[in-house]
């Protein structure tokens, strides 16, 4: 089920990319200005995946992006800045080549697909599931999905083991679903 839909969600994606990003990631530097100081991970673009580099730059606290230490394990985040050394890590993702590790407390979290419950649709591998669910183990951890609004849709299969998000920014606005934590 999850393949179909995953199917699916690649060309709901591609077509939006085809299409521009508008806004997305001014608004999102607005709902990150709420958090300074907070340690934040983002992530380095893929593909057709919704550009956060700018609205990560513009953070006033430490920044990290995403690093695979292993298969079946929850991800660590290498502290990011514009311009730091980079070099391709595994599924070919741009990776700091050194740096601290950074425990973020606000996550920016790419997406397939998603739905009005702040259910996501990754790619499979269960690494942010895993990581969202060790971090919230250890303190409070606000998830903020970054999509396309063309990425909704009416339901997102799901497991036990998946995490929801917090809220939701897309292209065209911003979408609260959990409690998160407060700014």
């Amino acid at each position: 089920m999850k393949a179909e839909a995953r199917k699916a969600a690649v060309a709901l994606r591609r077509a939006a990319f085809a299409a521009g990003q508008g806004q997305a990631a001014e608004l999102l530097a607005d709902v990150l200005a709420a958090y300074p100081g907070r340690a934040l991970a983002g992530y380095m673009p893929m593909r057709t995946e919704i550009d956060p580099l700018p609205a990560m730059a513009a953070h006033q606290g430490p920044v990290g992006v995403p690093v695979i230490i292993g298969p079946g394990q929850p991800l660590r985040f290498r502290e990011w800045s514009p311009g730091c050394p980079m070099e391709q890590g595994p599924f070919g993702a741009l990776v700091p080549s050194g740096g601290a590790w950074v425990d973020p407390e606000v996550l920016i979290v790419p997406l397939l697909a998603f739905d009005a419950r702040g259910c996501r649709l990754g790619y499979g591998g269960g690494y942010y599931d895993r990581t969202l669910a060790a971090l919230r183990a250890r303190h409070p951890v606000l998830a903020i999905g970054f999509a396309f609004a063309a990425q909704q849709v009416p339901q997102v299969p799901t497991d036990d083991t998946d995490q929801r998000l917090d809220m939701i920014v897309t292209d065209l606005g911003l979408t609260r679903i959990g409690q998160g934590f407060a700014a």
